[in-house]
């Protein structure tokens, strides 16, 4: 099976595949090796050999004019790039594991130690939660409905030999832009919209004190990286912005690169941001990887589009799951600061989780 790539950038119809016909995808050991590349990058939240920085190559590019009609021939196609993810053995839809909570508890006790004895400022938690299914899985349907169900969100279905599908949804970008004039974001804070507030894009959001702190951590963080690489930064915000059910406060920065063939060293720097990780950066880099319960692998990390026709898209990986063998892996995490209340993350880890649950839970197309 062959790697590739299909994405959908927000608020835009086209599709965009990405297809490497021969060899597997380049395995990147520096994020400053990205420099002067080009292909589909996935990178993992922690580089390890088994969960490396992979750079697809373009070996072939097709666009799509339109996700729900121009991907029609590849339903048709069936290519054994799309084939269906087998499950071979009969699943009942379990409940909620008693375990997964119990260690949610005690990963947030963990965490939140640090904070209220001052050793961080803030610290993201995450979790991985299993879905089993009964029948065989089929990425390219997944994807479409992400697409129909999320258009203000980045969509991509990946598949590499050494990663598996991923396929993901969302919000946040990490880097992109062309030639001299580049943009980031700061995005962080959370808020579940319900009742009447759905219909509209969450303009009527009260946001605590914990939430506008986190996002300014971030913010803050992000012109510092900046400070090293650019010029002319502009920041906009923050301002709340929606994603699927949620939103989130974002800050926006545009730039001049003071060397645009060197994206991959600003790259590096800015991952893993506060966002996916937290402040001081390093140490928590580091507690992080010791301490949560289920490695990360590509969530938390990020992807996209390096260079592809003279545009880069890179966007954190959030709202994902990665699709094996008779399951699906969901993704999510929250920052805690020191105010933080363990049953609140909970609850927002559960309603992150919804994005990618709203997809496998319909009945096929």
């Amino acid at each position: 099976m062959t790697a590739f790539a299909l994405y959908r950038l927000p608020h835009q119809q086209e599709v965009t595949l990405v297809e490497q016909t021969t060899g597997n995808p380049s395995e990147i050991t520096s994020l400053q090796d990205l420099n002067g590349r080009q292909g589909f990058v996935l990178a993992p939240f922690q580089t390890t050999a088994d969960c490396p920085v992979l750079l697809i190559r373009p070996d072939r590019v097709q666009t799509f004019r339109n996700y729900a009609l121009g991907i029609v021939p590849l339903f048709a196609e069936k290519s054994a790039a799309f084939m269906p993810v087998k499950c071979h053995f009969p699943v009942e839809e379990a409940p909620l594991s008693a375990t997964e909570r119990a260690n949610y508890a005690a990963d947030f006790a963990c965490f939140h130690e640090q904070l209220r004895n001052g050793s961080f400022r803030k610290i993201v938690l995450s979790r991985c939660a299993e879905q089993p299914f009964a029948d065989d899985a089929d990425p390219l349907q997944l994807f479409a409905r992400a697409c129909e169900y999320y258009p203000r969100l980045f969509i991509s279905l990946v598949y590499t030999p050494q990663s598996g599908y991923w396929l993901t949804a969302t919000p946040e970008v990490l880097l992109e832009g062309e030639a001299d004039r580049w943009h980031t974001m700061a995005l962080a804070g959370t808020m579940k919209l319900e009742g009447d507030d759905l219909n509209g894009e969450g303009e009527r959001v009260q946001w605590s004190d914990k939430n506008i702190q986190e996002q300014r951590y971030v913010a803050s963080y992000i012109m510092d990286c900046l400070s090293h690489q650019a010029t002319d930064i502009r920041e906009e915000g923050p301002r709340t912005v929606r994603a699927a059910n949620l939103v989130h406060l974002r800050s926006d920065f545009t730039f001049t690169l003071v060397d645009r063939d060197c994206v991959g060293n600003l790259i590096s720097q800015l991952h893993p941001t506060p966002a996916v990780c937290g402040l001081p950066k390093a140490e928590t880099y580091r507690f992080i990887q010791t301490h949560e319960h289920t490695p990360r692998s590509y969530y938390s990390g990020f992807m996209g589009p390096l260079n592809l026709q003279s545009a880069t898209h890179l966007y954190v990986t959030l709202r994902c799951m990665q699709i094996a063998e008779g399951q699906y892996r969901l993704y999510a995490g929250g920052g805690l600061l020191k105010d933080s209340v363990e049953e609140q993350e909970w609850l927002e880890t559960e309603a992150k989780l919804e994005t990618m649950r709203q997809c496998i839970a319909t009945k096929k197309m």
